[in-house]
């Protein structure tokens, strides 16, 4: 039976699904896999995706909470979040050839910290606690570390306010969330030094940005993203935060119809470690309830691309060579 209800706009926001980092950190287990052959052991979730690992899995990547469930001489890949330095060491005794898929812009938040440590600072890290980055990131600086994620935990911190403050941040916050603590730094205490809120991740603020966008123009949001998944999450409450009804969901069969009832546009856009083939999924479930026209937004093109790893370069040029 032809469908004669309006058409409903979904518009897609720009830019949105996999940053640098997420693609590296695939492109490492797959080329590794195609170098190696299966099975590849990678520690954690590679990205914070089912999907994403779900076919990584299929391709014959192993993936494991600890290194222990790794056996010797295993080729082994660490996630995009990052590691303490006490499981690179942990990995080396037993060993375990790494290919490292931290997310360079991860990296760049370890080696900030160390620094000022060196310059003896004392750290607070902004972030959530649990989270895999900041549990990388507080086992790869060699100094105390201070986690606060509100401005309430700034207030709360056991610090002479004279005590020099270095802060680094969990690169998928919040610009504005972030902005706040580190005002609330600034107010409590004489001497503090960090980067400015504008070394975010690039990605992380690229994103919200573009959901803003669409929420001025959408009647509903909806974020492609796990539940797992910081940035994803806090996509959607960006969304809320403009006054737009906004949901999370990992793929199509999370879409309700209801949630489109009485609606003209809905915006779309994914949370960096979702893959476009979820979107598409989505768009699939919408045009089952109503007619779609499909449209971008304007927003910023995103060229930025990451190496990688030096042992994984090394194979694929003695593999080249042999060929």
């Amino acid at each position: 039976m032809p469908n004669h209800q309006q058409s409903l706009k979904i518009l897609l926001a720009s830019p949105r699904g996999f940053c640098a980092g997420v693609v590296r950190a695939i492109d490492i287990v797959e080329q590794a896999l195609d170098l190696y052959g299966p099975p590849v052991y990678v520690r954690h979730e590679i990205v914070h995706n089912r999907h994403v690992v779900d076919k990584l899995r299929r391709k014959g990547a192993i993936f494991v909470e600890e290194l222990s469930e790794i056996p010797e001489g295993s080729n082994t890949v660490f996630s995009a979040h990052g590691v303490a330095r006490s499981v690179v060491a942990d990995a080396k005794a037993r060993g375990l050839p790494i290919l490292d898929a931290t997310c360079p812009l991860v990296t760049k938040v370890h080696v900030q910290g160390r620094r000022y440590a060196r310059a003896g600072r004392t750290i607070v890290l902004i972030g959530h606690a649990g989270h895999a980055e900041v549990i990388g990131t507080m086992g790869q600086i060699d100094a105390p570390i201070h986690l606060v994620s509100t401005p309430e935990d700034v207030a709360a911190l056991p610090l002479d306010p004279s005590v020099p403050i270095a802060y680094v941040t969990q690169t998928t916050l919040s610009v504005d969330d972030t902005r706040t603590v580190i005002v609330a730094l600034q107010e409590r205490f004489d001497d503090v030094v960090g980067p400015d809120v504008a070394d975010i991740c690039y990605a992380t603020q690229n994103r919200q940005t573009a959901v803003r966008d669409l929420a001025k123009a959408s009647d509903v949001v909806i974020v492609v993203g796990a539940r797992n998944s910081s940035n994803s999450s806090r996509l959607r409450e960006i969304g809320e935060e403009m006054g737009v009804p906004s949901y999370l969901v990992d793929d199509g069969d999370g879409v309700r119809a209801e949630w489109l009832d009485g609606a003209n546009a809905v915006g779309l856009t994914a949370g960096a470690s979702a893959p476009d083939e979820l979107v598409e999924s989505v768009i699939t479930a919408i045009a089952r309830v109503r007619p779609v026209e499909v449209s971008n937004l304007d927003g910023v093109e995103e060229n930025l691309t990451f190496s990688m790893p030096p042992p994984l370069r090394r194979a694929r040029a003695a593999a080249a060579a042999a060929e």
